[in-house]
C-alpha cells in the first residue's frame, strides 16, 4: 500500500459525494464575459464588482511600472524588497481608508494570518464571528489565542460571551467581517463597537468585501458607518473591487509598526 493511497480515497470521497472542486479555467481577461473551457459564458461569480481587473487605465499603470520598476522586488520587505511603489501605495490606501496608516501584504488571506498572531496569543481570547471568513479563523488558530465564538451578527450573544469569559485572559480580541462573504449580509458594526469601547477590547473587521461596495467612494464599512477612528484594525484585499491583488491593514500607527516588526508574511 502506497503511503498516499489515502488521499486517492479521500479524493474519490469527495467526488462520490459530489464535493469534488472541478476548478475552471479562463482564457480571456475578466470580466461580465469570459471564455472558459473554449465557451463564452456570463459571468455570475466574479469578485471584480467595479470592473477594474481589465480596465485599461490599470492596465497602462502596471505597464509603466513594470518599465520602471521590473516585475518583482525579488527580496522580502523587511530585507531589500521594499520599494518607492510599496511607499506610495501604502500612503494612498491609509489617506483612501482615513487612517493613520496601513501596511500591504501578499494576499488578504495574509493579512489575517500575520495580523491576528501579532495582536493576541496563547494567553489571549479572540472572539469571533461564528461565520468569520476562513483566513480569520486560520489565523485565529495561528495566534494559539483561545477562541470564542459568538452567534452570527448577535451582539447580545458577543456581549455575552465577552462577560463569561473575558477575565480568565491577558489580553482580547474581537474580530468580524464586514461583509459576509456567502450570505451577503453586514455586520452590526456601530453595536460591536459600542460593546468593544465598554469593555476596552481590540477591534478588527475585515472588510474584503465591503470595499468598493461600502461608504463614499467604496472605502467600506468603517466609512459606511462613520467610525473613523474607532475601529482599531481594518484588514482588506485588492484582489476583489480593487482588481489587482494584494493585502490591507490599515489603522493605528502603533499597530501597523507593529506588524512590520511582527507580521511575518511581511517579514518572510
Amino acid at each position: 500500500m502506497s503511503k498516499t493511497d489515502w488521499i486517492t480515497q479521500e479524493i474519490e470521497a469527495l467526488q462520490n459525494a459530489g464535493l469534488y472542486n472541478r476548478i475552471r479555467t479562463i482564457g480571456s481577461p475578466q470580466g461580465a464575459w469570459l471564455v472558459v473551457d473554449g465557451k463564452k459564458v456570463l459571468n455570475f461569480c466574479s469578485n471584480n464588482y467595479l470592473g477594474l481587473a481589465n480596465h485599461p487605465a490599470l492596465v497602462a499603470a502596471a505597464k509603466k511600472a513594470t518599465d520602471e520598476m521590473g516585475v518583482g522586488p525579488a527580496a522580502v520587505r523587511s530585507i531589500a524588497g521594499t520599494m518607492t511603489l510599496h511607499v506610495e501605495l501604502e500612503k494612498r490606501l491609509a489617506q483612501f481608508k482615513g487612517v493613520e496608516a496601513a501596511i500591504t501584504f501578499q494576499s488578504g488571506f495574509t493579512a489575517n494570518l500575520a495580523t491576528i498572531p501579532a495582536l493576541v496569543g496563547k494567553e489571549d481570547v479572540i472572539f469571533s464571528d461564528r461565520l468569520n471568513h476562513a483566513s480569520i479563523i486560520d489565523g485565529a488558530r495561528l495566534s494559539g489565542a483561545k477562541i470564542i465564538p459568538y452567534e452570527h451578527n448577535d451582539v447580545k450573544s458577543l456581549e455575552e460571551q465577552i462577560n463569561t469569559n473575558l477575565s480568565q485572559y491577558r489580553r482580547a480580541l474581537i474580530v468580524t467581517d464586514g461583509v459576509f462573504s456567502m450570505d451577503g449580509d453586514i455586520a452590526p458594526l456601530p453595536d460591536i463597537y459600542e460593546v468593544a469601547k465598554k469593555y476596552d477590547i481590540l477591534l478588527m473587521v475585515d472588510d474584503a468585501h465591503g470595499e468598493g461596495v461600502l461608504g463614499k467612494g467604496g472605502r467600506g464599512i468603517v466609512d459606511h458607518f462613520g467610525l473613523h477612528g474607532k475601529v482599531d484594525v481594518e484588514v482588506g484585499t485588492m484582489s476583489k473591487a480593487f482588481g489587482v491583488v494584494g493585502g490591507i491593514v490599515a489603522g493605528k500607527s502603533v499597530i501597523i509598526e507593529w506588524l512590520r516588526q511582527r507580521g511575518r508574511p511581511f517579514l518572510f
